[in-house]
């Protein structure tokens, strides 16, 4: 048995993290298991041109900001692992890795984590996404005979270079997929909805602001209210361009590309996914029986059927902004209050 502890968290990403600052300053017996084989996170593996829409001092976690990168106002995805690497070892977190928890169990007064076993008086796990993919159950997906990826397996747009290609979805992603794509192949976007942009002179410095107010309990309405994409340089070159025009969702995928609701149908080569992901949960099934794929019933980050467990880092169920680097390190201090609740079970 690898051991015992106060606290396991479960999950090395920036949430992760940001929670071993707070249980690290609190004093408490905890260790951190990450399925990953190196430091980053899910930051990792986004795709090569990937940044943040924030300049790298709006997006600290807690105790250290990120430092800024050389030449760059809006970081790097590889920049973002850099500081989380040196985050870990500023702070001499106790991360092992990789280690993948399969599942976490009641026992008694502890919770058994099943990653080779853990006991733990109290869980907090920290995730986040990006190993659960969503894709919407189109009609004819399975009968459509070009390529389709998600996200998670787009890496740059020269695999595409002049073929017919569908971005579909709504949000950041899917905007900032398109810019790239629609410079070397014949590409359109799909929505669901119509898309929401924010104002051209919003970025990370004003959601920044309105995510402490929102934290704070203030007024004046929370990020979402302000649109889903945001409007970053790459952004709004492709709206110059005249390429940022979304059509409705089509009805159905056929064999050879998309029918939309007029019955047309519209030949393409590829399909694009960037239609988001799904808390990645399952290893909490046997903790919360009643528990269906999606999110947790929470009172803050806490879990309302199962008070010895904490989310964090899933979304805004989970704390206000909680899935950006700023938003896990505000989230995070419901660490301190684990490491109450720690001090009052004489832990």
């Amino acid at each position: 048995m690898p051991g015992s502890c106060d606290v396991v968290v479960i999950g090395g990403g920036q949430a992760g993290l940001a929670a071993g600052f707070y249980l690290r300053r609190a004093g408490l017996d905890y260790v951190i298991l990450d399925a990953q084989s190196r430091p980053g996170g899910a930051w990792r593996h986004g795709w090569d041109s990937l940044r943040l829409f924030s300049p790298a001092e709006y997006s600290p976690l807690p105790g250290w900001g990120m430092p800024r990168q050389e030449g760059e106002e809006f970081p790097t995805a590889g920049h973002v692992v850099d500081y989380l690497r040196a985050y870990e070892q500023r702070y001499d977190l106790p991360v092992r890795r990789p280690v993948r928890v399969r599942a976490v169990r009641s026992a008694g007064d502890d919770l058994v984590v099943d990653a080779g076993t853990w006991l733990a008086r109290y869980v907090i796990s920290a995730t986040g996404s990006w190993e659960c993919p969503y894709v919407p159950d189109v009609a004819g997906r399975e009968e459509f005979a070009g390529r389709q990826l998600h996200t998670v397996n787009y890496t740059s747009p020269e695999a595409f270079r002049g073929q017919r290609v569908v971005v579909v979805g709504g949000g950041n992603s899917a905007a900032q997929i398109l810019a790239e794509v629609s410079r070397v192949a014949e590409a359109t976007w799909v929505t669901l909805r119509p898309a929401r942009f924010m104002p051209d002179d919003v970025d990370g410095r004003v959601l920044f602001g309105v995510a402490t107010r929102t934290a704070a309990g203030g007024a004046g309405g929370s990020v979402s209210d302000l649109g889903d994409i945001v409007m970053v340089p790459v952004v709004r070159a492709v709206r110059d361009r005249g390429v940022l025009h979304a059509r409705p969702m089509f009805a159905r995928l056929t064999a050879h590309g998309v029918l939309w609701s007029d019955g047309t149908e519209q030949p393409c080569d590829a399909v694009i996914w960037c239609t988001g992901f799904r808390p990645n949960l399952a290893h909490l099934a046997p903790l919360l029986p009643a528990w269906q794929q999606g999110e947790v019933a929470t009172e803050g980050t806490r879990s309302v059927n199962e008070p010895r467990l904490y989310l964090l880092g899933y979304g805004d169920w989970t704390g206000p902004a909680s899935a950006t680097l700023v938003g896990a390190g505000r989230t995070a201090k419901a660490a301190l209050v684990v490491a109450h609740a720690a001090e009052c079970d004489g832990v």
